[in-house]
């Protein structure tokens, strides 16, 4: 089988799909590596090491003429695969109908792992989603520290003693409870907060407080994930937020919903109530919004001395540790959908009947 890596194209993004050291895994498996010149570069691996590991260097064009598979970080706009060729990565699928319309007809298999069913054990080592929002919890932390004028740690010097950062995390997924640990690791005292109460117990395992919100609304939902607010329990949360983020130095907020606007948690009011050199990071922040009603995709703000980050592609930017995990997810979803060494789909297996949107002409999911 020959799989084609292409370079990521999308402003921003330094990603690639499959790293050398999993190349040469799959090289040894028998499949034919095609890689993208360049396709590494922005991630600091060289064509030199793909080359090394048995990968042959490509142009576009080749990787779509001749490639059975072809990966992915993002979608990949401009593509036009041919009949029965499989196509994986992040798609976005509710944010690309009719790009998926157009792969849809021509024929080829299109897989999104942002439909991966993630409560499943044997998905797990597939699960891009995951891996990439760990990194996410962690590179937010590091933006925090680096635009926070103070100290995380509590000092004791000559001069005096230092009182440590008061760090709080809105959300305590993967990122959230990644984030929390490593602000943990500076020494901040952190405080957690999610809209489930099981998460308590996650919360506390990292290190950090849980905050109890007075009347805040209970948001679990099926299978251990938060379910969407209505307005009325939304305003009220919000309301019970605003002195919790009026007496944080900093706010870091993580609660995505794929293919959906993000939930707004810091409001402008509860930004009014923060002090001046306060930093908040909103990892949500995206074209459908974000998590800080002021945030800005990919920009600083500072807003009555509040500095405000809208830091939606945090992945990107710790390009060399993101690229890696999500090579490995790659490298377990080609083994899950390639049996053998060839694409053998099986939409009656749970995962592929999950994360397959297009297949033989039909296009299976609505997006």
């Amino acid at each position: 089988m020959k799989i084609g890596v292409l370079k990521e194209r999308a402003p921003g993004e330094r990603r690639v799909a499959l790293v050398p050291g999993v190349v040469a895994t799959l090289s040894a498996t028998g499949a034919e590596v095609l890689v993208e010149t360049g396709a590494g570069a922005p991630a600091n691996f060289p064509d030199s090491a793909y080359d090394a590991q048995g990968a042959r260097l490509v142009s576009r064009a080749e990787i779509c003429r001749e490639a059975d598979a072809i990966v992915c970080v993002g979608p990949p706009d401009g593509l036009e695969p041919r009949r029965g060729q499989l196509l994986v990565g992040l798609l976005r699928p509710h944010e690309r109908a009719e790009q998926l319309r157009a792969w849809a007809q021509a024929g080829a298999t299109v897989v999104s792992l942002d439909l991966l069913p993630r409560t499943l054990s044997r998905a797990q080592t597939m699960d891009a989603l995951t891996s990439q929002a760990t990194v996410v919890g962690y590179k937010a932390v590091l933006v925090a520290a680096n635009a926070y004028g103070g100290y995380f740690p509590m000092l004791v010097t000559a001069a005096g003693t230092v009182r440590p950062a008061s760090v709080l995390v809105l959300g305590a997924g993967v990122a959230g409870l990644q984030g929390m640990g490593t602000a943990r690791r500076l020494g901040a005292v952190v405080t957690g907060y999610d809209v489930r109460p099981d998460a308590r117990d996650e919360v506390r395992s990292v290190g950090a407080r849980f905050l109890d919100l007075p009347g805040g609304p209970n948001g679990g939902g099926a299978g251990g994930y938060a379910r969407e607010l209505t307005d009325e329990e939304r305003e009220t949360q919000q309301q019970a937020l605003r002195t919790a983020i009026g007496d944080a130095d900093v706010v870091i907020t993580t609660a995505g919903l794929p293919g959906h606007k993000p939930p707004v948690l810091v409001t402008e009011e509860a930004i009014k109530k923060m002090r001046p050199g306060s930093v908040v990071v909103d990892t949500a922040a995206g074209p459908l919004g974000g998590n800080v009603a002021l945030s800005k995709p990919d920009t600083a703000t500072v807003v009555d001395g509040v500095t405000i980050i809208g830091a939606g592609n945090l992945a990107a930017a710790q390009s060399a540790a993101a690229s890696t995990a999500y090579a490995r997810n790659i490298q377990a979803t080609l083994a899950q959908l390639c049996p053998g060494g060839q694409p053998r789909i099986d939409l009656t297996d749970e995962i592929q009947d999950a994360i397959v949107v297009a297949h033989e002409g039909e296009l299976r999911h609505e997006c």
